[in-house]
């Protein structure tokens, strides 16, 4: 199932990263049969898990993993269950040089709750060239419009008391400022 989350031509990298995910999982949870999140890239239907158990035991091996197979390592655990995991994948996928696949993982962590990922992912955005994201989140409208829409109502339901100015909140410097969102793009969607 991980691998429909990345190019084909990835295809033995990600089965060599999933041959080193533990078989232990959180909670005994299961990674069978996974909900996903399905965008489109380059014409290529790709298949993201929502969330993923496995515990994090990848300092044990990562340095002995190639620059490609470390980026897809981090992709699979920014879909962690554990918030700590997302942001120690994500944060290092980001001081990458990541590659144009890597970004739908990018975009999709950036929807959720923690309000220190949206910190740090700003942080480090806002220094880079996006296009190649915004180019994604654009043939992706309505996904990442949904997204959009999902952390607003993360903010409206855990930080609204603290950040009572929407327009100042991360989340929505984040969405404007690295992925182009704007208003205009909920009137474009299909």
């Amino acid at each position: 199932m991980l691998q429909y989350g990345f190019p084909i031509s990835l295809r033995d990298d990600v089965m060599e990263v999933i041959r080193l995910l533990p078989k232990k999982t959180y909670h005994n949870l299961s990674n069978e049969l996974l909900e996903t999140i399905e965008y489109i890239q380059d014409d290529y239907v790709v298949n993201i898990p929502y969330r993923l158990y496995f515990k994090d035991n990848s300092d044990q091996y990562i340095d002995n993993l190639t620059e490609q197979q470390k980026m897809i390592l981090h992709c699979i655990y920014s879909r962690n269950c554990d918030g700590y995991v997302r942001q120690k994948h994500l944060h290092s996928l980001l001081l990458m040089d990541y590659e144009e696949w890597a970004i739908p993982y990018i975009v999709k962590i950036c929807d959720e709750y923690i309000i220190e990922i949206l910190e740090m992912t700003y942080v480090i955005l806002k220094e880079q060239d996006t296009e190649k994201i915004k180019r994604f989140c654009m043939e992706n409208i309505e996904g990442f419009c949904k997204s959009y829409n999902r952390m607003i109502s993360y903010w409206n339901e855990f930080y609204r008391d603290r950040y009572n100015n929407f327009h100042q909140y991360i989340g929505r410097k984040l969405f404007r400022e690295c992925f182009g969102y704007s208003r205009s793009l909920e009137r474009r969607k299909k």
